[in-house]
């Protein structure tokens, strides 16, 4: 696989770099994708309330990783910034404060979360086989959390420091080592226990739990001048701050979102029941294929657009924006094509022991999805580049409008007063996106017109003084 050098970043060819620098993370994301397609094959094999339990969690475990995804994005962001600048050892001890917040969120959040599981999944009102396996699933998950937030914001130090490689390596332990305990722990191979949707849970865990030790291990030994030496060992009460303040909005943008999404699992259960739930979890599963080469792209780009300023070079990070924003709504589209010429032969994969009903519902939220996947890469690669300058916040204002604003509400006027039922749900889903990337992309090119990207440039040469 090709590198890229920190100068590479702030000089080299745009599209090569981005690309270069995007290619392990896009991999590592296909790796976690297909990960998550063999949990569902696996359980699919199990029973459809297994698939609707992971279905039902799906929201719900994003929404407890909020915190870690912002103490994350803000390592990141403040890496890559201080990286640019030429600051490697304040970069270096960025990543160690990051590493000690995200410890401390996920342990918070993995406690609560793992006492108010059953209660939290009753919630839905799903059948009781569905929410008692759900339950079981958030339990087990919970108990890792603070490891995975650990693995999760030392991959974030590595890709602002310019290292996308090393995420790859952390994610491709992790995945290798769930993929191959998942029929142990779910059917009780050999001398493991059969624990079903519990023990794909236990899989998850114990796989990034060992991701989390070799990131550990190439931090302490050092790649590429990012190692992990005694003069940053120290607690830094202003790194703590920075990264906060960077990655809050992030946590909150999150938060919003995936709350947004609870709620539309609990309308489409209420509008179509379990089947309903379980076309709506094949079409997260299989659409977040999609996503890949989006988040690849965003995370490299937010490294790239956050390097650059720290570097004062505000005209190439918005460029590196623009670029990304084509690259990425070009590969989506491919994507849906391929999704719209086989939507049932992708549904009978996920669910082969589904009803032909079951199949068509979940063949129709497929293509619906497909037609929006365009806007999905745009907007990933709009909120990279507001991300990049420390805006955040206008990527958290961005999900408010999309989930709160728009899907929600036209999630319930086309499935109750206007009758179309769950597919109303479905479209809800499309026709938000779209109204997101065309207005994100609308006050971008407003925002950098009327100085955005230098306004980062100062704040950020203000921050190192």
């Amino acid at each position: 696989m090709l590198d890229v050098d920190r100068e590479a970043i702030t000089d080299g060819p745009i599209t090569r770099t981005l690309l270069v620098l995007a290619a392990p993370l896009l991999v590592q994301n296909l790796v976690q994708v297909g990960q998550q397609l063999i949990d569902t094959l696996f359980l699919g094999r199990h029973s459809v309330e297994a698939v609707a339990a992971v279905g039902l969690n799906f929201p719900v475990v994003t929404l407890i990783s909020v915190m870690t995804i912002g103490v994350m994005v803000g390592t990141q962001v403040l890496v890559s910034q201080r990286v640019g600048a030429d600051e490697l050892v304040a970069g270096r001890r960025a990543a160690v404060n990051g590493t000690a917040l995200g410890i401390v969120a996920g342990a918070i959040v993995g406690i609560a979360a793992f006492f108010l599981a059953q209660e939290g999944m009753a919630l839905f009102g799903a059948k009781e086989l569905t929410t008692q396996y759900a339950a079981e699933y958030l339990a087990i998950y919970a108990l890792f959390l603070p490891v995975l937030a650990a693995s999760d914001v030392i991959e974030g130090g590595f890709v602002g420091w310019g290292d996308s490689r090393a995420a790859l390596y952390i994610n491709l332990l992790a995945v290798v080592v769930n993929v191959v305990l998942d029929p142990f722990l779910i059917f009780g191979w050999g001398p493991a226990p059969e624990l079903g949707v519990a023990g794909a849970a236990l899989a998850t865990g114990l796989g990034y739990g060992c991701g989390f030790l070799l990131g550990l291990g190439m931090f302490v030994t050092g790649r590429d001048g990012f190692a992990l030496t005694r003069e940053v060992l120290v607690f830094d009460l202003e790194d703590c701050r920075e990264i906060v303040d960077i990655g809050w909005p992030t946590a909150g943008q999150y938060t919003a979102s995936q709350a947004a999404r609870v709620l539309m699992v609990g309308v489409v259960s209420a509008v179509g029941g379990s089947p309903a739930i379980a076309a709506y979890t094949v079409g997260a599963r299989i659409s977040s294929v999609a996503f890949v080469p989006a988040m690849g792209l965003q995370k490299a780009a937010q490294s790239m657009i956050g390097q650059n300023l720290g570097a004062d070079r505000p005209e190439r990070a918005r460029q590196t924006t623009w670029t990304g924003v084509a690259i990425a709504a070009g590969a989506l589209t491919l994507v849906g094509l391929v999704q719209l010429a086989i939507p049932e032969t992708l549904s009978e994969i996920a669910m082969p022991e589904a009803e032909p009903h079951e199949i068509e519902l979940a063949a129709q939220y497929l293509v619906i999805l497909a037609l929006g996947y365009w806007a999905i890469g745009s907007t990933y690669l709009l909120q990279a580049g507001f991300n990049g300058a420390r805006r955040t916040r206008t990527s958290l204002i961005a999900s408010l409008a999309q989930y709160w604003v728009v899907r929600l509400p036209l999630a319930l006027v086309l499935a109750y007063p206007l009758g179309f039922d769950v597919q109303g749900v479905f479209w809800a889903v499309t026709l938000s996106n779209a109204a997101i990337a065309v207005g994100l992309g609308a006050y971008y090119h407003y925002e950098t017109t009327e100085g955005m990207n230098r306004q980062a440039v100062a704040a950020a040469q203000s921050a190192s003084d």
